[in-house]
């Protein structure tokens, strides 16, 4: 049986075109949501200091600006800003603003008058590398707090970027560190309006 050249090239590069896509997808993450709670209660909330568990010093930083940044653009919720989030930080004794205990959110939220308190933790951020190939990545879990109860009423995490078998195949370097932050923080902000 004799094989057609150009049916054979069809179907590998259907199979690289299959491969690829499936590559691609890295929509990775978890959401976690208090059904009982009324998430129209809370309008106004303070962004605490990321933990940063990356390479990158400053990721931390970066992640929680961006955040902010993209939560404070939806127009659901005002986001108290740094300056202010540090005073009340300071005037309330928060020991580790990263992860405050429950008696600290509630005390944090009196103190700033803010509905909820929003606390983050950088897992990834930065390049990757696989054999040549590299690209960028961030991985970020968000968790909201109500300030009455100093519960979480809502937590989600992501992964976002990383090395695609596109990326393999062909080469490149991925997007720009600054998209696939954005990336991230869309994908947590659809989670927590949807």
């Amino acid at each position: 049986m004799t094989r057609n050249p150009a049916t054979t090239a069809r179907r590998a590069l259907a199979v690289i075109l299959l491969v690829a896509v499936a590559g691609c997808a890295s929509s990775r993450g978890q959401r976690y949501q208090d059904r009982s709670m009324d998430f129209g209660s809370i309008r106004t909330v303070a962004v605490l200091p990321f933990t940063n568990l990356s390479r990158d010093n400053l990721a931390g930083d970066r992640m929680r600006d961006v955040f902010s940044s993209m939560l404070l653009a939806t127009g659901a919720v005002y986001v108290v800003p740094y300056g202010e989030v540090a005073r009340g930080v300071g005037r309330t004794g928060v020991a580790a603003p990263t992860q405050p205990s429950t008696d600290e959110v509630v005390k944090l939220g009196t103190a700033l008058k803010v509905d909820g308190i929003v606390t983050g933790v950088v897992k990834e951020y930065g390049e990757v590398r696989s054999g040549t190939a590299t690209s960028n990545v961030v991985s970020v879990s968000v968790a909201l707090f109500e300030t009455a109860t100093g519960k979480v009423v809502w937590a989600g995490a992501t992964t976002k970027g990383g090395i695609g078998m596109t990326d393999r195949l062909f080469g490149g370097g991925g997007a720009p560190l600054n998209d696939v932050s954005e990336a991230a923080v869309d994908d947590l902000l659809n989670k927590l309006f949807r």
